[in-house]
């Protein structure tokens, strides 16, 4: 097996490959947690058939990227693994058990009546709540830093509650609530449409405080991170980001008091989480464990990176191809009708 690393920087490559599995992640699979989050508040069960037959076709197929991101930090940055999953063990454990509960919902959810659909209802909004949250939290308590001696991780099991973790958690609740809002616009219409439309424009202020708090927080949490933005010339080369995401936040609230936006708003819901995806990449690079390891010191042996990503590339696009095919397929409005 030829070895690239000797041609190409193996370690920044597949660094990019999970950054960018994990962006897919927290995209397709925000907002069908979104959908899950805003659940039981929709104004009547048959809003509720519509909300949920609206990601039936999609759920499962977007947590491939979650699997695709940590295989690929398990494989490729050994050490990293290592030291965050003792770090992160609680928070990832819940997590699990919140979108094993969603599955075991759509189940159940169709072929129940009564109080006990009901119930299996709740089981999907707290499941989605409860992983939503704790992918939030172990964001920010991966941005704040874990404690390493060596190559091992050092700190207590509850080191990954803090105030700005919390923050995160519930920051990413809301964030998800606006893709699922958004969502719902796109692919409903008449009473669940409008319901959705209010939802959106109301989580799209929560959004917009939570995103200014951690962009505030998060340069003083690390001296370099601090330096980094407010050096000059950095700070004139990275004010694109703060004020494209500005624009994209007014952009998003003009579309939602035009009825005749049904697409758009969710897409620019998108782009506000790709520029705060982008802020952070920018902030923690090259760190993969902030801040005692980066993506060169953690990466596994380049032939073993080689062959890996000679294995990854054929396989990529097939992903891809299949995941864009199942979105064309089940294109246009959703229905209220029984049909999972």
């Amino acid at each position: 097996m030829f070895d690239f690393s000797s041609l190409i920087n193996l370690p920044l490559i597949w660094g990019l490959l999970i950054a960018t599995a994990v962006l897919l992640y927290v995209v397709m699979d925000g907002f069908d947690l979104g959908v899950g989050i805003l659940l039981p508040f929709a104004p009547s069960d048959k809003c509720r058939d519509h909300m949920i037959n609206s990601i039936a076709p999609f759920w499962d197929g977007n947590e491939t990227w979650l699997v695709l991101g940590g295989a690929g930090l398990f494989a490729v940055f050994p050490l990293a693994y290592s030291i965050l999953m003792p770090a992160f063990y609680i928070p990832i454990i819940i997590m699990l058990l919140g979108l094993i509960m969603r599955g075991i919902f759509f189940e159940f959810y169709f072929k129940a009546e009564g109080k006990s659909r009901l119930l299996w209802g709740y089981a999907f909004h707290y499941g989605s709540l409860g992983a939503a949250f704790c992918q939030g939290v172990i964001l920010g308590a991966f941005i704040h830093g874990v404690e390493v001696n060596g190559r091992n991780f050092s700190g207590g099991q509850f080191d990954w509650v803090s105030a700005f973790s919390v923050m995160t958690g519930i920051a990413v609740i809301f964030g998800y609530a606006l893709l699922g809002s958004t969502w719902l616009i796109m692919k409903t219409e008449n009473i669940t449409q409008g319901w959705a439309r209010k939802v959106a424009s109301y989580t799209l202020g929560f959004v917009g405080i939570f995103m200014a708090l951690v962009s505030v927080v998060t340069p003083f949490l690390n001296e370099g991170i601090k330096g980094f933005w407010f050096s000059v010339p950095n700070f004139y080369y990275l004010l694109f980001v703060p004020l494209l995401t500005s624009w994209l936040f007014f952009m998003l609230w003009f579309d939602l008091q035009n009825a005749k936006r049904e697409y758009r708003p969710f897409f620019l819901s998108i782009a506000i989480f790709f520029m705060g995806y982008l802020g952070l990449g920018i902030s923690i690079y090259p760190w993969i464990i902030p801040f005692h390891y980066t993506i060169f010191d953690a990466a596994a042996s380049g032939p073993s990176l080689s062959l890996m990503l000679v294995v990854t590339i054929p396989l990529l696009p097939l992903i891809l191809t299949y995941t864009g095919y199942s979105y064309y397929v089940f294109r246009g409005k959703s229905r209220d009708e029984h049909t999972y």
